[in-house]
């Protein structure tokens, strides 16, 4: 089981360098040529890791009246993950590959950013040993919501949320993080998450740097303490990256 751990943990890493490359790639080519005065893409990828597991993701938000404007927003994601938990006295691996497909709209109330989005959600779980029992095993397509909330209370403060709700396997993600601005350059503060569905619970509770600029890139990072339902404890850690053009 530890060898299959490994395996999956290295493929996982792998595809987190090929995300973040293709996104370092095409920032350099953006900042090779001219940018455009209207920004209407996002890409973003990232990476999440734990002792029981991981994922990486990558993807767009495509707002073609402007990232910056009110209006129509379309977010395409793909990620891939390793999980462990307990069936019974058995334990048990997962890999999970999903896609998701998600028209939105942005809202901008009083100079906050909020995001919404509905759409196709597509996860496939192969497990080992095979678990019958569990649901989320094998392809499934669902309906996946979420929502992006960004507000900037002052001038050195930032508040940022994000929730998501998938009808496969009623999953379900909630952030919620707080940040000081320091030397007018990335904020600073603490955040807290929790995950789960039907059957697994998880919280987080953590520090996070977001908004650090390097040319067009924009990074974020956390890393906390986690806990869960199966008893299991320790630290986490994640990295994202975006880029807007």
């Amino acid at each position: 089981m530890r060898r299959r751990v490994c395996v999956r943990t290295a493929v996982l890493a792998a595809f987190s360098g090929c995300a973040l490359a293709w996104l370092d790639r095409a920032a350099h080519a953006q900042w090779e040529g001219d940018r455009s005065e209207t920004e209407t893409v996002m890409l973003f990828a990232g990476a999440d890791l734990w002792r029981a597991g991981g994922f990486a993701h990558g993807g767009l938000v495509w707002s073609p009246g402007g990232l910056d404007k009110e209006g129509f927003a379309a977010k395409l994601m793909a990620g891939a993950g390793t999980y462990r938990y307990r069936n019974g006295n058995v334990p048990t691996a997962g890999d999970v590959l999903l896609f998701d497909v998600m028209p939105g709209w942005r809202f901008k109330p009083g100079g906050a950013d909020i995001t919404v989005f509905a759409g196709l959600d597509i996860q496939h779980h192969s497990l080992t040993p095979d678990d019958l029992s569990n649901k989320a095993r094998g392809t499934h397509l669902g309906l996946r919501l979420g929502m992006d909330f960004w507000w900037e209370p002052s001038s050195g403060t930032m508040t940022n949320a994000g929730l998501s709700f998938a009808t496969i396997g009623t999953g379900y993600w909630a952030r919620l993080a707080y940040g000081w601005r320091i030397i007018d350059s990335f904020y600073i503060g603490p955040e807290a998450l929790a995950l789960g569905d039907a059957t697994y619970r998880q919280w987080r509770v953590g520090a996070h740097v977001t908004a650090f600029r390097t040319r067009w890139l924009e990074w974020s990072a956390g890393v906390g303490y986690v806990s869960d339902s199966d008893e299991r404890a320790g630290l986490y850690g994640r990295i994202g990256v975006l880029m807007r053009q």
